[in-house]
């Protein structure tokens, strides 16, 4: 975002019992890092009418829960709402650089950064690395990608629809870097799936 003046105009209703709803959001974004591929759902915390209503509950859920006062947030499309609405329930600073945000909410994953934008971290602390929230068309009918690594018997393939390739490519060559790099949860409404650094990604 461009304009760091929030108003609180057009603020969302945040999680009806924060402590409750947070705890069982992030086991939920916890098991689905840890089982790359893995669709994970989050119970609908959005007003269907309300002004985040063009946002997938599962991201909107996840920066509830994630976000708090040390860890910026950058939006990749310019929604005084959302980022009114983060930064009233959690605190959050909205980043004006993606490569500041240790979150980055992304809604048209057509135009997404190319991967080595965003903050990787350092060897020293590779936590400090910015996690991906990428909203997709689908989790399914798009191009095929084998997924391998760390939380994976074997393989699993998934097809989510709107992602170009490039971004894949470009995250496949930070794989030197590691433990620095980017993780990432697709999410589609209630939906998402999460794919850690540790994956590798494979386009069929």
């Amino acid at each position: 975002m461009n304009d760091t003046s929030l108003s609180l105009d057009n603020l969302a209703a945040g999680l009806g019992d924060p402590v409750h709803d947070s705890q069982a959001i992030f086991r939920v974004l916890l098991d689905t890092l840890s089982r790359p591929g893995t669709l994970g759902r989050i119970q609908p915390v959005l007003d269907a009418d309300g002004p985040l209503a063009h946002i997938p509950c599962s991201a909107f859920a996840a920066l509830l829960t994630l976000a708090d006062y040390a860890t910026p947030v950058w939006i990749q499309q310019h929604d005084d709402a959302l980022a009114a609405t983060v930064r009233f329930h959690t605190g959050a600073p909205i980043a004006q650089h993606a490569n500041e945000a240790a979150f980055a909410y992304i809604h048209e994953a057509a135009d997404i950064p190319a991967a080595d934008t965003f903050a990787l971290g350092e060897p020293e602390t590779p936590d400090r690395s910015t996690t991906l929230l990428i909203r997709v068309d689908a989790l399914e009918g798009g191009r095929p990608l084998t997924l391998s690594g760390p939380g994976i018997e074997s393989s699993v393939t998934i097809a989510p629809r709107g992602i170009p390739d490039a971004f894949w490519h470009a995250r496949a060559e930070l794989a030197p870097a590691f433990p620095c790099g980017i993780d990432c949860y697709l999410v589609c409404g209630a939906e998402l799936m999460g794919i850690p650094r540790t994956t590798l990604v494979e386009m069929n």
